[in-house]
């Protein structure tokens, strides 16, 4: 019993740290949005995608109004995106995302967390070339005709569409038509469960399950940093 409880503890914790880690990624976003274009979600679009993006993780309303409380406040804090770019083990190219108050304290981590795990923290522009920055909404698949919705989608700049390891229909614009796209989907009175600036791939990395591994590896230890948003590598 002690055991079986144990293994459930740990997993349950593991569940809470990425939940925490999910609202304190869309909080910085809030503020940020808030920061660029104000706190009305009628007049500010990313505040609207930071909106739907947090409930699509179960933020809590009274967490999502603090949120944008706090970044209309003097104590606010202002927060910078910067980039980072570099390779992991093997040779598999990584590009993080950050929002940070201090860079000069979140390079010295990202640096940290490369240079302990077998990676090597590059220059800007290093690795960013081998991706394709593109939006992405993912929307429930409620009896959707996915050859219908992508005539329909066509002009507002779909260039993707599919499913994702949940059955969710997965769509794909280029970077420029992210706006495009997500007004068409309110025209269409579809709310995603998400909608993302992503970097994909355009080539990737094939490795063993061992070195696979210690990619992940690294992967995971920078996705834990607090200032770190996103992490996006081409490791098939």
């Amino acid at each position: 019993m002690g055991r079986i409880f144990e293994v459930r503890k740990s997993t349950m914790f593991a569940r809470w740290d990425r939940m925490a880690k999910q609202f304190t990624r869309i909080g910085k976003e809030i503020a940020m949005a808030v920061k660029n274009s104000g706190p009305d979600p009628d007049n500010n679009p990313a505040l609207r995608r930071c909106m739907v993006n947090a409930k699509g993780v179960n933020m809590p309303k009274d967490r999502i109004e603090a949120a944008i409380k706090r970044a209309m406040g003097k104590d606010k804090t202002d927060y910078e995106e910067v980039v980072y770019e570099g390779y992991a083990p093997h040779g598999v190219a990584i590009v993080v995302d950050t929002a940070t108050d201090n860079s000069t304290r979140t390079v010295a981590n990202v640096r940290m967390h490369f240079n302990k795990l077998g990676g090597s923290l590059g220059t800007s522009g290093s690795v960013s070339f081998l991706f394709n920055r593109m939006g992405e909404f993912k929307i429930k698949n409620e009896g959707v005709n996915m050859e219908e919705l992508e005539l329909e989608l066509i002009d507002a700049g779909l260039e993707e569409i599919g499913e994702d390891s949940e059955g969710n229909i997965v769509l794909r614009t280029a970077f420029n038509d992210f706006g495009n796209m997500a007004k068409a989907l309110e025209e269409k009175n579809i709310t995603p469960i998400s909608s993302e600036l992503k970097r994909i791939p355009t080539t990737t990395v094939e490795l063993s399950e061992e070195q696979a591994k210690e990619v992940l590896e690294l992967v995971d230890r920078l996705e834990q940093d607090d200032d770190v948003q996103q992490v996006f590598h081409n490791l098939r």
